[in-house]
């Protein structure tokens, strides 16, 4: 049962440094069977290893096969012997080893990725460009290669998260891309500035009045300065023009409609992005009049792009 399951199965993690994620899938058909998700990142598990005498690959490898451990009780299946993935945080400085960036340009095939394979792991290393990184997007990236079209010019995936990527991709390879911190600053600003008693969480986007705060937020994105903008926020609530639940969606399309004045025009859009996410992207791009050619989900992204590291046996 163990080999066959090593031939049709695999585990794919998603290892950010707040987070971890751990996926059994099926390989022919990147069904998601079981997942095992803990808050146990890998810039606390660095410094966990850093308590310990024990070598640093198998400090962090003892931490997958508890995760995996767990699957098996979830599953009732034999899971030692199937190989394991890794994409994000795991090939950084604090992660389970350091490997270099794969410079600019990558082939979307993700066959000149940078990789390093011990027991059963593969662990995938990210990709810089002069100035920039990225550490997970990559694989995603090459998961989107299905999506898009083969057709002259550049096409942008759009990436959004705590730190939003852009990424242009041109003849099947990535050529360049751009980071932004807008998760980020949302969550510092909303809870660590004057602005954070003008915010609560209790409003929905799907509310009439948060829905117009947002594209109010989107459109002040357009021409006022960010700095003056933002404490907006503050005074919308001071002066009780909008209150602290639709408030929040006003710094939300503030901060996106920022991000996206950096797209591209006359670039074909896919927004790759899960379900926190899309919602936000979606009305900000149709609100800005930026067309989406598809949306793309990222754990879908992620999966077929381990997928083809995995099937590709130069880099083996």
């Amino acid at each position: 049962m163990n080999n066959k399951l090593k031939r049709t199965h695999f585990l794919s993690c998603d290892w950010g440094t707040s987070s971890f994620r751990l996926r059994l899938v099926e390989a022919g058909s990147g069904t998601i069977i079981a997942d095992e998700r803990s808050d146990t990142g890998i810039a606390r598990t660095y410094r966990q290893w850093q308590q310990t005498p024990a070598p640093r690959e198998g400090f962090f490898a003892d931490f997958i096969n508890r995760q995996i451990a767990a699957l098996e009780e979830k599953t009732g299946m034999p899971l030692q012997e199937v190989p394991v993935v890794l994409s994000g945080m795991a090939s950084s400085s604090i992660g389970m080893i350091e490997l270099p960036y794969r410079e600019l340009p990558f082939r979307l095939s993700g066959t000149d990725l940078a990789i390093h394979t011990f027991s059963r792991f593969t662990i995938i290393s990210g990709a810089c460009s002069d100035d920039d990184v990225m550490r997970g997007e990559e694989t995603k990236a090459v998961g989107c290669a299905a999506w898009l079209p083969d057709m002259p010019g550049e096409q942008c995936l759009l990436m959004p998260g705590t730190h939003p990527k852009h990424i242009i991709v041109s003849n099947h390879q990535v050529v360049r891309f751009q980071t932004f911190l807008t998760g980020e600053f949302f969550d510092l600003l909303s809870s660590n500035s004057v602005l954070a008693a003008s915010i609560n969480n209790e409003g929905a986007l799907h509310d009439p009045a948060s829905l117009a705060c947002f594209t109010k937020g989107l459109y002040a994105a357009q021409s006022g300065n960010l700095l003056h903008t933002a404490f907006m926020v503050r005074t919308n609530q001071l002066l009780r023009k909008i209150d602290p639940a639709h408030n929040r969606f006003y710094l939300s399309g503030l901060l996106i409609g920022t991000e996206l004045k950096a797209i591209p025009v006359n670039v074909r859009v896919y927004l790759v992005s899960g379900p926190l996410h899309t919602p936000l992207y979606t009305i900000a791009c149709q609100v800005l009049n930026i067309p989406v050619a598809a949306v793309i989900d990222a754990d879908d992204a992620l999966i077929r792009g381990q997928l083809a590291v995995m099937s590709n046996p130069a880099l083996y």
